[in-house]
């Protein structure tokens, strides 16, 4: 099995490590976010010579990202779009602009145009499908994941003089299955910054998105890492070696050497065509981009187990296991398999500590509320059930257009 980093306003990060019974149960979990992008951490790595990695491996970060060993010519990049052309408007992009924009107008009165044409099925019709595409590619094709989405609105707002950045969004683990493969779909949307009100969110995915998440702008380079990220993981599965690998060396060398889920899924294109020491050197960048990256250190540990260096592989599967327990969204969905087995202590047990980690999530109140209703406690269930309810007011509350709270937006 493998997983994979994409970014739909999501990302993919692929290997070999999770097992199938780890990873359906987290794909069982609440179910988020059904548009993605790719994106990741960051690390210092070097693109050109590299130190070798750690525990021995002499492979370099120079012979990871030339693809030799894969028939990868060195420096082969027509396989992919150029950095220029993944953001830049076309003839047909102004037109729309000129036609539903009032480029003269405010900054809120630009952007309420700009969301509802782009929104409305009369005048555009955003369709979602898996492929991550230039903004050019997803404005003729009306189609295409978050992360397509959000590159065409930012290549839209920048156009009409908006001040606009790409943001991480800290969603919870989101897994799904592309064939053997696993991918873990992380989250991207645009901030729009409107001085001196303070900032709008412009999120594609309006169902599933919170307010509540945890976000931060990122750079192009950062965005664009993403996007390479995402086609390398589009391309590695349909079997094209040539355009993933110079896909993930375009995410790295190019636009960010620290960025841990295209170690991760280059490490995983080696692996799976049996290269084991250039799939360790690639899980060891990864994993020194992002020292909490689960997905890399599952992968290592099914290395190693299949190397038959079983201490090894233990100690990487008790830091996935540290890891995941200090996660509220993992807590939450053991109180959920607690409760269906009607052990409302366990249950109870991880919520509280969910709650202390995570205090403005509103699924985790309503089961706590559960809980205590099935253990008698009905004054603490109806704290808790008021506590859901309250947040799920904010939750509305705060999708108001525009937002003045410089970081949160509808």
């Amino acid at each position: 099995m493998g997983e994979v980093a994409r970014v739909r306003l999501r990302q993919p990060e692929t290997g070999d490590g999770f097992s199938e019974s780890e990873l359906l149960r987290d794909t069982e979990r609440v179910k988020l976010l059904r548009a993605a992008v790719t994106l990741s951490l960051l690390v210092g790595l070097g693109c050109a010579s590299g130190p070798a990695a750690r525990h021995g491996s002499r492979v370099t970060s120079a012979q990871l990202l030339a693809g030799t060993p894969l028939g990868a010519p060195s420096h082969a990049t027509d396989s992919v779009p150029s950095a220029v052309d993944v953001l830049a408007p076309t003839p047909a992009m102004r037109a729309f602009l000129d036609t539903h924009v009032n480029r003269n107008a405010g900054a809120n009165l630009k952007l309420r145009q700009l969301v509802s044409a782009v929104m409305s099925r009369d005048t555009f019709g955003l369709q979602y499908d898996e492929r991550t595409r230039t903004a050019a590619e997803t404005f003729r094709e009306r189609r295409g994941n978050c992360l397509s989405f959000s590159t065409m609105f930012v290549a839209l707002a920048r156009d009409v003089g908006l001040s606009v950045q790409f943001q991480e969004v800290d969603i919870p683990p989101d897994w799904t299955q592309d064939k053997e493969t696993f991918v873990l779909n992380r989250h991207v949307n645009v901030r729009v910054l409107m001085e001196p009100i303070g900032s709008v969110v412009v999120d594609f995915n309006t169902a599933d998105f919170r307010t509540s998440y945890d976000m931060r702008p990122i750079s192009d380079d950062q965005a664009l890492a993403h996007y390479y990220n995402n086609i390398g993981v589009e391309r590695m599965l349909a079997g094209d070696l040539v355009a993933a690998v110079a896909s993930y060396r375009a995410a790295i060398a190019d636009h960010d050497p620290q960025f841990s889920a295209a170690w991760t899924n280059l490490g995983t294109l080696y692996m799976r065509h049996g290269n084991p020491s250039y799939a360790e050197a690639a899980y060891l960048h990864a994993l020194d981009a992002d020292p909490n990256n689960l997905v890399v250190m599952s992968n290592l540990a099914r290395l190693y187990d299949r190397q038959g260096d079983s201490d090894r592989a233990a100690r990487y599967r008790r830091r996935v296991l540290r890891h995941r327990m200090h996660n509220p969204y993992y807590r939450y969905q053991l109180a959920r398999e607690a409760f269906a087995e009607a052990d409302y202590d366990g249950a109870l047990h991880h919520l509280k500590y969910a709650t202390r980690k995570k205090k403005d999530e509103e699924w985790f109140y309503s089961l706590l509320g559960e809980c205590y209703e099935k253990k008698g406690n009905r004054r603490a269930a109806e704290r808790a059930f008021a506590r859901a309810h309250a947040l799920s007011a904010a939750e509305v509350s705060n999708r108001g257009f525009p937002t003045g709270d410089g970081s949160r937006g509808e």
